[in-house]
């Protein structure tokens, strides 16, 4: 019926360290819940008696044609949920005409995303201490037809997310009794791991059949990153990459125009999913904030708590120029694998395209006038 049903299948399937994962936060998890609770506490204002038998979801972002408002995040450790989950993920988004952003934290390697999933590819990026490792999945990634880097800035250290740490969760995997005896209760899910080794972190090495150390693949789980990286650095993003760059995970308005200063192309409204800093705003709060100090320079998308077309219709009536998805996403591939994505786009199409005709709008650029009187 809803994003709703597609988690609860979710959670039955997965072990709980995984489920816990997907769905944890930072700290008590406040933020995560703010995300969700202050969409739900907007309100949408329709007009009637309006000609709407012609609905167009579509929009142009960087001269490319998105058939929705909506585009899936950079999210790591696809492969746990579903073998092969950043491919799965890629086609669905490709068959449903929105971008896929494949995380530098993906278990598949990115060539061969590219080779399985035609459609429009964005390539996020952490930059770990040895920036050597970004300078070659950035050159690796364009060369494989990714076009838009998403360089993710609010990871300077990793939020304190207690499930993580009670479940142990840590590379090099190791499950302690409790999560033994919650593995043997999914015997589905391990089934489907079977012949294969436990995902790991595909894109570290430059060359296929050389993994990155442990010490690495650890770095990059627990988020261990280059904390010298600041506002000069994107310079020298600029020098590796040739496409637009979009800077993730900015809340402040100060930062959003100190992006533009620095030449980023577009920005994300972030907060990580509630996963860095507990006491952060939610993302909705701060998206009008961010689209009135940017005033129309670049485009500026948004993400954290979107669970249903009319959700993206607020956003989007806020200024967002599309929302990024997260969890959702997850909540699919996690429930049915490939098919359970396709039913997440197809869900929020329809609930969307329902959303925009009960307003009375008949295009997006339409909804900015639909959250206020």
């Amino acid at each position: 019926m809803d994003i709703d049903d597609l988690r609860r299948q979710a959670r039955r399937f997965l072990p709980r360290f995984v489920f816990d994962f997907l769905e944890g936060g930072a700290g008590d998890e406040t933020c995560l819940q703010e995300n969700l609770a202050a969409l739900r506490n907007i309100r949408l204002w329709p007009s009637v008696l309006r000609d709407t038998s012609g609905i167009d979801t579509s929009i142009e972002v960087f001269g490319e044609r998105w058939r929705l408002p909506f585009a899936v995040a950079p999210t790591g450790f696809n492969g746990l949920f579903r073998p092969d989950g950043d491919i799965l993920i890629a086609r669905a988004a490709a068959r449903a005409g929105v971008p896929f952003s494949l995380s530098t934290a993906s278990n598949t390697r990115l060539e061969e995303v590219a080779r399985q999933a035609d459609g429009l590819r964005w390539l996020q990026l952490y930059v770990m201490g040895d920036r050597s490792i970004a300078e070659q999945i950035m050159r690796r990634g364009w060369d494989a037809g990714y076009r838009v880097l998403v360089l993710t800035v609010d990871v300077p250290v990793n939020g304190y997310r207690k499930r993580d740490i009670r479940n142990g969760f840590r590379l090099p995997f190791r499950p302690g009794l409790m999560t033994a005896l919650d593995l043997a209760r999914h015997p589905r899910w391990i089934l489907q791991f079977a012949g294969r080794r436990f995902p790991n972190f595909a894109n570290l090495s430059e060359h296929p059949d050389t993994a990155a150390s442990a010490q690495v693949q650890a770095a990059l789980l627990n988020r261990t990153m280059d904390r010298t990286l600041a506002w000069e650095s994107l310079s020298w993003v600029r020098a590796h990459w040739k496409g637009p760059v979009v800077v993730k995970g900015v809340l402040h308005p100060d930062d959003a125009a100190r992006a533009v200063a620095e030449g980023a192309d577009g920005i994300v409204v972030s907060n990580h999913g509630g996963r860095q800093l507990k006491s952060a705003p939610a993302t909705i709060e701060a998206l009008p904030l961010v689209v009135e100090r940017v005033d129309g320079a670049v485009p500026v998308f948004v993400d954290g708590g979107f669970r249903s077309g009319e959700d993206v219709a607020k956003a989007l009536g806020r200024g967002a120029k599309a929302v990024f998805l997260g969890r959702p996403v997850l909540y699919g591939l996690a429930a049915a694998g490939e098919a359970g994505v396709e039913r997440v786009f197809d869900w929020l199409r329809e609930d969307l395209e329902r959303t925009m005709i009960l307003m009375g709008r008949r295009r997006i650029d339409e909804l900015a006038t639909g959250w206020r009187p």
